[in-house]
């Protein structure tokens, strides 16, 4: 399983939030929710994130063995 709980923490790290990623990158706002919530994003969106919060993307998501 895919988890997106590194980004949280990269986010509340940097000067970004989730108004900036949405008004001023133009991240949608399902896109944050898909994030929020484990589901599937594309690579493009984390290669944006990593550029735009200037970070790896083990900062951005992590893998977590599972059964499923």
């Amino acid at each position: 399983m895919i988890d997106y709980s590194p980004f949280w923490d990269t986010l509340e790290k940097s000067t970004e939030n989730w108004y900036t990623l949405t008004n001023k990158y133009h991240l949608s706002h399902s896109t944050l929710h898909r994030l929020k919530h484990n589901q599937n994003i594309s690579t493009r969106t984390i290669n944006d994130l990593c550029r735009i919060l200037d970070c790896q993307v083990e900062d951005v998501m992590q893998y977590i063995p599972s059964d499923t």
